[in-house]
């Protein structure tokens, strides 16, 4: 405390008197016959603050400094106001007791409030702590500021508290403004910095949330002996607007170079043990919030957050030569200022992206094409602003409609969002010739998609419509592809696949029994098919049937098998029954159904290839289709670990967070390992099917088929440990994404056919390395 606070200085000097009848007419506790002293904190550069203390209780002032002010500065009621509706809504600020406006008692407007005992450091390198908790620590503060960000502005009653939209525009205005009426001196960096970003501004300038305005880890008073934020100070600046200045601010010490220090205690942050990178934290606080990872135009908020300290710095050395400064040490801060200001035009003119030059990001070993690159940028764009805010709509479609034969219908806002991304020219990704896409760009895309159980949908590339398109695309006749490759891809149609099979073990893919016969001009087809994903789909008008090819005499098992079109309003087809996945239908998919074929009978024209080729086209059928299935799993696998990242930080078990816990530490830790080994490993293999073709990337796709779902299962049953009983309910996505995640293991093949196809191409390929020596 003795380190914290100083004697009142002479110019904040105020009647101690009044202040305590005062207090003592207007505050419980306090009494005008009690032992008080007021003590000032040294720290603070813009409204004084003190320490004011009776017998039993301990109290903070914050006023607003004597002498001639800048205008709209120093609103002590603001601060008050904000920190009221924060209190009530239980973020983190020291309870507000009492606003008075009357300067007759100490001589200018202040507030009180309830002192927070516990720890703020002054130095951003943390000395003295470990290298563990400096990283639990910024974590924290991460996770307030994406908390605050996240705040109900009208729940809180601060619709109307500051102007909205156009927040860094006014930002440059406000602190070119203050800076011009501060300056003992013209400093040319700083006229080129604010024209630089008043001609630079964000096109994102409309993101309205509650800003802190002056976030930094020294604002912050931590537990005594946890890594949790107790409260959040000095509110002079908050109002509304783009949240992004705010986590600039909070990490522009990352950014300027070591040589450049404000105060010994505000450099140097390269290389400090334990605290997190810049990137790190910008990717805890999207995931919190939760927002897309991408933050484009981050040189402008970084530039932006510069300029802004440099005016505040100007105004704290114009209050020291006007003689009201609030800190001792306020006659430094006139030489650091142009500094400041170079920074900042270094910032501004390299254009950098979210990550800094003294912490460059290394090239991804698997890049995407240009246009993949935008294509990514966009879908995510799209996912954000329609399809993720469409989820709840879409849940409240499958309860409503539980016991309706709407439930096997697509949802009208589906529909709808169907429409936006067609005219958006996000359609038919999947397809390298419709989309212009590689194997390897559409994999970052399915990533995106697998986030949401429809998003797939949206962007017509759903499966199994997805493969029964490559199928037709690739092998399909002319009248074939009229006939249904040109509805499924404008998506006026839906197919199935029907494949496995309830009376023999489909894992041995060659002992399919359903029957194709040649009878004259038409193929008869006879047997039962389960499975049949998206067959509930009332739009879903055709299916591709695997059947064993009666006049196939060949001796080889792979050459006995066909696939074959089948309308699904042909005589002899009959859906028979939904099968349920955990107990859930799967309708969003258009469920799983057995289907049965009795004497089916199809024009001789809709088989697919020629009779026997069945297995060739799974081969060719099932490259992409594995590959889609294990991106998407990644993406799932993201969100999963985003659920569980969200639960722990705001659950407290046996006093401290969940994440504390070093049991979830370690999911954690281990979960992102996992996503990022598979992710890895499926775009090897994409970019194996790009360069070698299916046939060679057999290998590379088996092993993803494996490590995907695993991976899925991992993660989501991790997230579902975390939230307990309310992870297995309907309440979350948890259970539905397990579903999916432990069906991958079987679908497509089981993970043990793919092991054992994997064992056998490597003991083959290690005997042809060994052979080439001889």
């Amino acid at each position: 405390m003795d380190g914290e606070t100083t004697s009142v200085r002479e110019q904040h000097q105020f009647n101690l008197s009044n202040l305590q009848k005062y207090l003592s007419d207007n505050v419980p506790g306090v009494s005008s016959s009690d032992t008080f002293s007021v003590r000032q904190y040294r720290a603070g550069q813009s409204n004084p603050t003190f320490l004011v203390q009776t017998s039993s209780e301990s109290y903070v002032l914050r006023k607003k400094p004597p002498g001639m002010l800048l205008p709209g500065a120093h609103k002590v009621d603001r601060e008050y106001r904000i920190q009221k509706a924060l209190f009530s809504a239980g973020f983190p600020v020291p309870k507000p007791l009492l606003h008075c406006a009357d300067i007759s008692v100490i001589g200018a407007e202040f507030y009180l409030m309830e002192h927070v005992q516990g720890r703020i450091f002054r130095d951003l390198r943390l000395p003295g702590e470990s290298p563990t908790e400096r990283a639990a620590l910024y974590i924290a503060a991460t996770e307030v500021l994406s908390r605050l960000h996240s705040a109900d502005l009208t729940a809180l009653g601060l619709s109307s508290y500051g102007k909205g939209a156009g927040y860094c525009k006014r930002q440059v205005s406000t602190w070119t403004r203050q800076y011009k009426a501060s300056s003992h001196q013209k400093i040319q960096a700083m006229d080129q910095l604010s024209d630089w970003l008043i001609k630079n501004l964000p096109a994102s300038d409309s993101q309205v949330t509650l800003v802190h305005g002056d976030f930094r880890l020294d604002n912050l008073i931590f537990h005594p002996t946890e890594a949790r934020v107790l409260a959040v100070l000095d509110w002079e600046l908050s109002t509304t607007g783009h949240p992004i200045v705010d986590l600039a601010y909070f990490l522009m010490p990352f950014y300027w170079p070591s040589s450049l220090s404000i105060l010994d205690t505000m450099g140097g942050m390269k290389g400090v043990e334990g605290v997190p990178a810049p990137e790190d934290l910008i990717t805890i606080y999207c995931r919190c919030r939760p927002v897309p990872a991408s933050l484009p135009e981050w040189n402008f908020f970084l530039a932006l957050s510069v300029f802004k300290l440099a005016a505040i710095t100007q105004g704290i050395y114009a209050r020291h030569l006007l003689g009201n400064a609030s800190s001792p040490d306020a006659a430094i801060f006139g030489q650091c200022v142009e500094p400041l200001a170079r920074t900042g035009l270094q910032i501004a003119e390299s254009a950098c992206s979210r990550v800094p030059e003294e912490f460059p990001s290394d090239q991804p070993l698997f890049p995407q094409t240009r246009k993949g690159q935008l294509v990514l940028s966009q879908v995510r764009d799209f996912m954000s602003e329609h399809v993720l805010p469409a989820q709840q709509e879409v849940a409240d479609y499958y309860v409503k409609n539980a016991h309706s034969a709407l439930r096997w219908s697509t949802p009208p806002v589906i529909e709808d969002l169907k429409k936006k991304a067609k005219a958006a020219g996000l359609w038919n990704l999947f397809l390298p010739s419709a989309s212009g896409l590689s194997q390897l760009d559409y994999a970052h895309i399915a990533e995106e998609t697998g986030k949401c159980v429809f998003a797939p949908e949206v962007f017509n590339c759903q499966a199994p419509d997805t493969g029964n398109m490559e199928v037709l695309h690739m092998y399909g006749t002319e009248e074939q592809k009229k006939k249904w490759l040109e509805p499924l891809l404008q998506a006026e149609i839906r197919s199935c696949f029907c494949m496995t099979e309830p009376d023999v073990a489909s894992s041995d893919a060659t002992n399919m029994q359903c029957t194709l016969q040649k009878v004259g001009e038409h193929y008869v087809i006879n047997g039962k098919k389960w499975w049949s994903s998206g067959a509930g789909n009332p739009n879903c008008k055709v299916a591709i049937v695997l059947c064993r090819s009666e006049s196939q005499n060949s001796t080889q098992r792979h050459q006995q098998h066909s696939m074959v079109l089948v309308p699904l309003d042909t005589p002899g087809v009959k859906i028979i029954r939904p099968l349920t996945v955990f107990g859930q239908d799967d309708a969003i998919h258009g469920g799983h159904f057995e289907i049965h074929f009795n004497s089916a009978r199809v024009p001789v024209s809709n088989i697919l290839l020629g009779e026997g080729r069945g297995f060739e086209i799974a081969q060719g059928r099932l490259g992409p289709g594995r590959l889609h299935h294990c991106m998407r799993a990644v993406g799932l696998a993201e969100r999963a670990l985003e659920l569980l990242i969200q639960r722990a930080a705001n659950r407290h078990a046996f006093g401290k967070k969940l994440y504390q816990h070093e049991v979830v530490a370690h999911w954690i830790a281990e979960c992102r390992i996992a996503i990022d080994q598979t992710r890895l490993l499926t775009l090897h293999a994409a970019h194996s099917l790009d360069v070698q073709g299916s046939r060679a990337a057999r290998k590379q796709v088996a092993m993803i088929k494996v490590v995907a779902g695993r991976m899925a299962c991992k993660v989501v049953d991790c997230a579902i440990q975390v939230y307990g009983g309310a992870g297995v309910s309907g309440d979350f996505p948890l259970a539905q994404m397990y579903a999916y995640a432990r069906t991958l293991r079987l679908a497509d093949g089981p993970d043990e056919v793919h092991l054992s196809s994997i064992a056998h191409m490597e003991l083959r390929d290690q005997y042809r390395k060994a052979t080439a020596k001889l």
